[in-house]
């Protein structure tokens, strides 16, 4: 359910407009160029940061793999059936929407204990073998994929702002959320 609601969550944000989360200004940028669709790209990128996990020592379970198709699949699925507001005010209430949707997802899909998904393992991959602050490291990450995103054509705005500043808080009321009503 958390992965369900993750993909729609990253499908609102790519409606809106308004700017999207990170890993989605690189699937953009990559799907602006190979024509594939940005769900599909997603899996691809999904499965390439796998692959980095080999060298880094890490082990996916279940919930990694699931990661990687329900959200590429959801996304795909559900941005054709969402609203394309025109309207500024309304492209970023609708990021801001799509940024608290993906908190409570993500308070479903981490609390399950089913494995971190690819871009949280490479995360941990990384500070595990270089010992730099776990912030550093996921700020390093997502710095890079939205200059390079955005390098290739993907769409940075204030919906890619939202979701920088808002993402951790959103997270953490997810997760108090799931683990007290769930």
């Amino acid at each position: 359910m958390g992965l369900v609601l993750f993909g729609l969550a990253e499908a609102i944000l790519i409606a809106s407009g308004a700017g999207v989360s990170p890993w989605t200004v690189l699937a953009q940028g990559i799907a602006k160029h190979t024509g594939w669709s940005i769900g599909f790209v997603t899996m691809i990128v999904s499965f390439a940061v796998l692959a980095l996990w080999i060298p880094l020592k890490q082990k996916p379970g279940i919930g990694t793999i699931l990661n990687a198709l329900i959200i590429a699949f959801m996304i795909d699925f559900s941005v054709a059936l969402l609203p394309h507001p025109e309207a500024f005010i309304w492209q970023v209430l609708q990021a801001a929407i799509g940024v608290g949707m993906i908190g409570i997802a993500s308070g479903i899909y981490l609390t399950a204990n089913l494995g971190a998904g690819p871009r949280d393992g490479l995360m941990k991959g990384l500070q595990a073998k270089t010992s730099f602050p776990i912030a550093y490291i996921r700020i390093g990450i997502e710095v890079t994929v939205v200059l390079i995103g955005w390098y290739l054509g993907g769409v940075v705005g204030v919906g890619t702002l939202l979701f920088a500043f808002g993402v951790g808080p959103c997270v953490a009321v997810g997760i108090l959320f799931v683990r007290r009503f769930l």
